[in-house]
């Protein structure tokens, strides 16, 4: 499991036992098992009120980039702020809090549960009111339905896309980087992407295909990203 490590205190914190960065580290530390691999680590100093901290913005973009879960010694050293935590779900980062490991399955499991649970109920008075309504010799079916799935399927290719354009953007230096270092093709920015245990979004290893598309992603987004520009093919 690869793995983004995040300590946090605050200045106030900074000399009580059990709440110090070393006491953090250390509980990391204790977590890790054969195989987990921490593939980068990031701290702040300050207050647990902001959700804007520069370290917890990099070890953030180090998770979508490695396709890593954020590792923490506590549950309050990442955020008091149970809509911040939500938001992390929502954008695909998964972490896991050394002081309870269950804590995201449990969660997940929970919200999975009220999810069917109303879907169920969703489902049965829909069911329902189409029987009453047949019943009355009400005639069903209505081409708004339509409209309304067409819109929902043109919000979520929007919701993809936005998801690509964060993706590319998170590996805009990497990939300027690799490019300042002489590796200018896009079979060559693959290897060195895959040599780097960097992973695709999903989670799979780097083709010069992918390269392609995600190069062409910079582009669109970034025009005037003219390092992208000089790209070979082979």
């Amino acid at each position: 499991m690869r793995y983004v490590a995040y300590f946090r205190v605050s200045t106030r914190d900074q000399g009580r036992s059990g709440l110090g960065l070393d006491a953090q580290r250390a509980a990391v530390q204790r977590f890790l098992r054969d195989g987990d691999v921490v593939v980068g680590e990031y701290q702040d100093i300050e207050t647990g009120k902001r959700d804007d901290r520069e370290g917890l913005g990099q070890a953030l973009r180090a998770c979508r980039i490695y396709n890593a879960k954020l590792l923490i010694a506590r549950l309050d050293r990442l955020s008091r702020n149970i809509a911040f935590i939500t938001r992390l779900m929502s954008d695909g980062v998964q972490f896991v809090s050394v002081d309870n490991p269950a804590i995201n399955e449990l969660t997940a499991h929970i919200l999975a549960a009220v999810a069917e649970a109303e879907r169920k109920a969703i489902s049965d008075r829909t069911r329902l009111a189409l029987a009453a309504a047949k019943a009355r010799g009400t005639k069903l079916g209505n081409p708004a339905n339509l409209r309304g799935q067409d819109e929902g399927r043109r919000r979520g290719a929007a919701t993809v896309a936005v998801q690509a354009a964060k993706r590319a953007a998170d590996l805009q230096d990497v990939i300027a980087a690799i490019q300042a270092d002489g590796v200018t093709s896009r079979r060559g920015i693959a290897r060195e992407l895959n040599r780097r245990g960097i992973r695709t979004a999903r989670d799979r290893e780097w083709s010069a295909g992918q390269v392609h598309v995600l190069l062409a992603r910079l582009l669109e987004n970034f025009p005037k990203l003219s390092t992208t520009e000089a790209v070979t093919a082979t």
